[in-house]
């Protein structure tokens, strides 16, 4: 069994729940997912079937979207709901949309973030999540990350009582970005605590919510020998290289991972070769320029 199931991860599994369920559904040990969503969040959550777990890289790589809400007025340890509460500042009025913008924009583009302590980045071997959990403090590496947008999509929401406001928004965003961080940061920019109180993920991988398909629906497909209507084919993950079909002789060549002439490349960039319709590896230019050569083989059979 081979290819990308874009799952609709439910709310309270972790990505390694959907992944465990997912082998005794699909009979098959070699899944994995490309990029983890917290139990609290749901949304799109890519996963990798049998060879398929080559392009699990690619997929990690690709932009991510999401859409949730931002509330101001205190934060918690685990910068969303699910933790204690650490920090309280009632609101005695609400910021302005302008305000608000202002406070996006800065938040916009190349921007660092410290990860939080309940993740599961790693620092000296061990998950940043246990040294928080056994009470333990240690120092956190820097994160460069990319955020293209992050914008507010309606109006907001202030409670008086409780001094708290609430701010739905819609980021779009690279590659090891926390939008937990994020809306903490958020708050910093406007001088008031906040946390992270929905996220749902739109789009990873190049898929999106409409693409996506339920637990239930995978198990049903099984019981059905329909699983295939579901499985996707590698070359989805691939579709923003540019392509080339190779010849019988360069499949050949390309079969033993052998070098080719750099004309199989398009503007001498990473391509991604083709043969009987199915991308079978990545090539790219050698150091002096004189062949392309294997970046990554997906497959040398037909």
């Amino acid at each position: 069994m081979e290819g990308i199931l874009p799952i609709n991860k439910p709310r309270g599994m972790t990505s390694h729940d959907v992944v465990f369920k997912l082998r005794k559904i699909l009979h098959t040990k070699k899944i994995g997912h490309s990029g983890t969503l917290d139990p609290n969040v749901d949304g799109v959550l890519p996963i990798c079937v049998g060879p398929a777990t080559k392009v699990v890289p690619y997929l990690m790589a690709s932009g991510k979207v999401y859409r949730g809400t931002v509330t101001l007025g205190f934060a918690t340890e685990t910068e969303d709901l699910d933790g204690a509460e650490i920090a309280r500042k009632p609101l005695t009025q609400p910021f302005t949309d302008a305000q608000i913008l202002h406070a996006m924009m800065g938040l916009i583009g190349d921007i660092d973030q410290i990860p939080p302590m309940y993740s599961a980045v790693k620092v000296n071997g061990r998950k940043l999540y246990e040294y928080a959990r056994a009470g333990e403090t240690v120092e956190r590496p820097v994160r460069h990350i990319h955020v293209d947008r992050f914008e507010q999509t309606g109006p907001t929401s202030f409670d008086k009582k409780n001094g708290t406001q609430v701010i739905p928004f819609e980021i779009g965003c690279g590659k090891g970005t926390y939008v937990r961080t994020l809306s903490v940061q958020l708050g910093e920019a406007l001088g008031v605590p906040a946390v992270m109180s929905d996220l749902t993920r739109l789009k990873s991988g190049g898929f999106d919510l409409s693409q996506t398909v339920t637990l239930e629906q995978v198990a049903d497909a099984m019981t059905t020998g329909n699983i295939n209507q579901y499985l996707l084919p590698i070359d989805v993950a691939l579709a923003h290289y540019p392509v080339t079909e190779l010849t019988l002789a360069e499949w050949q060549i390309v079969t033993n991972g052998g070098f080719l002439s750099p004309s199989v490349l398009v503007d001498q960039k990473v391509t991604a070769l083709k043969f009987q319709n199915h991308i079978k590896a990545l090539y790219q230019l050698s150091t002096d320029g004189k062949v392309a050569k294997p970046l990554k083989m997906f497959s040398n059979h037909l």
